[in-house]
């Protein structure tokens, strides 16, 4: 039996790293928090805050077994899309606060009712 030949390895792929950074007096950090972890096997960031700015490093994740890697005007595209994104959310979290807690005071409050009564 012949041995098998080894496999071909395949260029390594240079990282690409961008930089975008937004104002802190209007930019919520929690959204850059979870527009970052959204990136999670796309790409890391880092944010730092520098003076009234919060700069967001971004530097592409090296999978093997992805085809294409983005490049920095898409991985730039992709994380301003998912802080809008993240930024939605939060205001609708914010407009729909009192709503939620009426929601969740009324089914909680049905529950202990139906315990007290079959006890």
């Amino acid at each position: 039996m012949r041995p098998m030949p080894p496999a071909a390895k395949l260029p390594a792929a240079s990282q690409v790293e961008v930089a975008v950074d937004f104002d802190s007096s209007i930019q919520n950090l929690s959204a850059l928090d979870s527009a970052a972890y959204r990136l999670i096997g796309t790409a890391t960031c880092q944010v730092d805050r520098a003076g009234n700015r919060y700069v967001c490093r971004l530097v592409s994740s090296v999978n093997p077994q992805k085809v294409a890697m983005l490049s920095s005007d898409e991985l730039k595209e992709r994380f301003l899309h998912l802080v809008a994104d993240e930024n939605l959310r939060i205001r609708l979290a914010e407009k729909t606060d009192g709503v939620r807690n009426v929601i969740l005071a009324l089914a909680f409050g049905a529950l202990a009712t139906n315990q007290n009564n079959a006890g």
